[in-house]
Formats: structure tokens, C-alpha cells, sequence
């Protein structure tokens, strides 16, 4: 291959990261859940789009689902595809450790999940090995970066934790997951990518789970076309 060929590729990869992401597919994912899912991502990237320097992948992460549900969800915006994965909520938000959310919180040292979009920045080894640092985009999230907030791997995360106790693990207030979730994690929403986290309760057929009992959140509207609401569990 000729090394103009090979520079022509360069500048053409280029131009794709640079373009803005309502040119990318034209077509909408398929099931209602993940059609509301591309429009917040839409929404997220125009909020925080200067922070953003990828627009290809966005991750959100649905807490107002059980922890046994598939509700970390890769929102492809080339593709116009999601693919949804297990993620672990923080212990100070699940005191319980019933599987639901409780709360949100940004307070050092309470060990909860925090609700507000992130970037994701670089890889590094840590205390739970190859994790990847997060920074907090909003005020209910600020504090992510000393309070040590990153996506990881762990073991309460894994498909065996769920088959034995119907519910993951907690973590510190980090996004942990399975190995293969994580894997995935590392090789598409690292590197200055879009991560939203919120209590939606999003079921695949776009209602609305109910918020569990001893819930302390104000659910935020999303703004979106009307959905029905899901039964209660």
C-alpha cells in the first residue's frame, strides 16, 4: 500500500470521529427502550458536548432497574444499535442490598452510586486492576474523581454472583462489571467517551418501572414522547 493511500485512510478515520453524531445512522434502533435510549444519548452528547471528543459509543446506565437485569446499555450512534449488559450499583445507594437503587449520592466516603454524565478518560492499573478513570460532568457527580470513581471488573459481578443470589454484588460507588461486560467496556467507551448514569427505569417495551419502595429520588422526565407505564413488581 502507498503511503498516500495509507495518509488518505488517516484523514478520512479522522473526519468520521469529527463528525457530529446526528449524521451518523440513519436508521433507529429497533425496540421502543432503545429508541428512547439513542435520543438521551443524543441529548447527553448536545449537553456536554465540549467535554466529548468521541461521539461514536455512549454508555447509560439504568438504575432504576433491578441489578439482575441487563440495564448498562451501549448506545451505538454509527450503527444506530444498543447492546445491554449487567452493571453493579454502590452499596451506600442499596443498603438493603435487595438489588434496587435507593439513592444517589456525591458525598466522599458514602459509597454511592452518583447520578450525571461522565467522561471516560484512560486506562490504569489499580486496586481492582485495569479500571478506567471517570469525570464527573455535572454537579450531582463532581466529586467522581476524588472519590475514586471508575468502571472495573469484579467478581459479585459475574453471571455465577447472579445465578446464586439473584442479584449482583454492590460496589463503592463504581461501575463494576462482569469480565466480558468489561472487556467490552475497555475496547468501546474508554478514551473521552460519553457515560450517563440515572434512575429511568426503562423496560424493553419503553414503560416505565416503578421506583422501589424506600426510594429517595426525584425521577427526572426525560422530555421524550409519552411511554406506558410498566406494572408493578
Amino acid at each position: 500500500m502507498k503511503r498516500r493511500d495509507i495518509l488518505k485512510g488517516t484523514l478520512a478515520a479522522g473526519a468520521a470521529l469529527a463528525l457530529p453524531s446526528r449524521l451518523f445512522a440513519s436508521v433507529m434502533p429497533g425496540t421502543p427502550r432503545d429508541r428512547i435510549l439513542f435520543e438521551i444519548a443524543k441529548r447527553e452528547l448536545l449537553r456536554h458536548g465540549n467535554s466529548i471528543w468521541r461521539h461514536d459509543v455512549v454508555g447509560i446506565a439504568d438504575f432504576g432497574l433491578h441489578s439482575a437485569k441487563p440495564r448498562f446499555h451501549f448506545v451505538n450512534l454509527e450503527r444506530s444499535e444498543v447492546q445491554s449488559y449487567h452493571v453493579c450499583h454502590g452499596q451506600g445507594s442499596d443498603p438493603q442490598h435487595d438489588g434496587w437503587l435507593k439513592q444517589f449520592s456525591n458525598t466522599e466516603g458514602s459509597n454511592a452510586t452518583s447520578r450525571g454524565a461522565y467522561v471516560t478518560w484512560e486506562w490504569y492499573k489499580g486496586r481492582y486492576g485495569t479500571s478506567v478513570r471517570l469525570g464527573g460532568l455535572d454537579e450531582t457527580n463532581s466529586a467522581a474523581l476524588q472519590r475514586y470513581i471508575v468502571m472495573h471488573h469484579a467478581d459479585y459481578a459475574e453471571d455465577a454472583h447472579l445465578a446464586k443470589y439473584g442479584r449482583l454484588g454492590r460496589s463503592n460507588g463504581c461501575f463494576a462489571m462482569g469480565t466480558e461486560q468489561f472487556r467490552e467496556a475497555l475496547l468501546h467507551l474508554s478514551g473521552g467517551r460519553l457515560l450517563y448514569a440515572d434512575s429511568l427505569g426503562l423496560e424493553e417495551d419503553g414503560s416505565i418501572q416503578p421506583l422501589p419502595p424506600l426510594a429517595m429520588i426525584d425521577r427526572q422526565p426525560l422530555d421524550l414522547p409519552s411511554r406506558p407505564v410498566a406494572t408493578a413488581y
